[in-house]
C-alpha cells in the first residue's frame, strides 16, 4: 500500500470534478448530508455550489490517526431546515473499508425514513477494499492508499504548537482594536 499526498489545489480540485460529476448525471436532489469530519468540506463546497441546504452527521471510527476503531454516530443530524429532503446526497471525503457509508444508510433510514424517497452516495476517493461503490466518485484506488488529505498536519498540531509555529508577535498583530 502506497501513500497519496494531496494539495489544498488538489483537493479543491477534487471536489470541483465530483460536483461536476453529479451535475452530468442530471439527478435532482434537495438535501445534502455530509459525514462529520472528513465530509465537511466537501459536503459545504457542495452545498455552495448546488445551494441546497446542508444537514451534518457526525461520525467516527478512527482514533489515533490511522487506527479504527467502533463506529459511533452522534445523536442527531444538525439542519437548518424543519425537515430533511426527499432526495439526499450523501458525501464523505472517501470510502476506505465502506463501512461508514454503508452504516450511514440504514441510519438515515431509521431516523428520517419517512422523509426520504432516495439516497445516493459521493465521495472523492473510492477505495477497492470497501465494502460498497459510491454512486459518484472522483478517482478509484485500487491500490488502496492512505490518503495524506491537506488538513491532516492538524491532527498532530496544539494550539501551543501553532502559536509556536506562527509566532506570538503575527497572532497578536491579528488581535482586532477595540472601539
Amino acid at each position: 500500500m502506497s501513500d497519496l499526498h494531496v494539495t489544498w489545489d488538489d483537493y479543491h480540485q477534487k471536489i470541483e470534478q465530483l460536483a461536476a460529476q453529479i451535475y452530468r448525471s442530471h439527478w435532482e436532489f434537495n438535501q445534502i448530508v455530509c459525514l462529520a469530519k472528513g465530509g465537511l468540506r466537501v459536503g459545504d463546497a457542495i452545498a455552495r455550489i448546488y445551494d441546497m441546504p446542508l444537514a451534518i452527521l457526525a461520525t467516527s471510527s478512527y482514533r489515533s490517526g490511522k487506527s479504527r476503531s467502533t463506529l459511533v454516530f452522534s445523536r442527531d443530524l444538525t439542519m437548518t431546515t424543519p425537515n430533511l429532503g426527499s432526495h439526499v446526497l450523501l458525501v464523505d471525503d472517501l470510502v476506505d473499508s465502506g463501512v461508514t457509508l454503508q452504516k450511514t444508510i440504514p441510519w438515515l433510514d431509521r431516523h428520517y425514513g419517512f422523509y426520504i424517497e432516495e439516497v445516493r452516495t459521493a465521495v472523492l476517493w473510492y477505495k477497492d477494499c470497501s465494502v460498497i461503490k459510491p454512486d459518484y466518485y472522483v478517482d478509484y484506488l485500487p491500490d488502496n492508499p492512505w490518503i495524506h488529505q491537506p488538513f491532516e498536519r492538524y491532527e498532530q498540531m496544539s494550539p501551543a504548537d501553532l502559536v509556536s509555529e506562527v509566532g506570538l508577535a503575527e497572532v497578536r498583530s491579528r488581535e482586532p482594536e477595540t472601539c
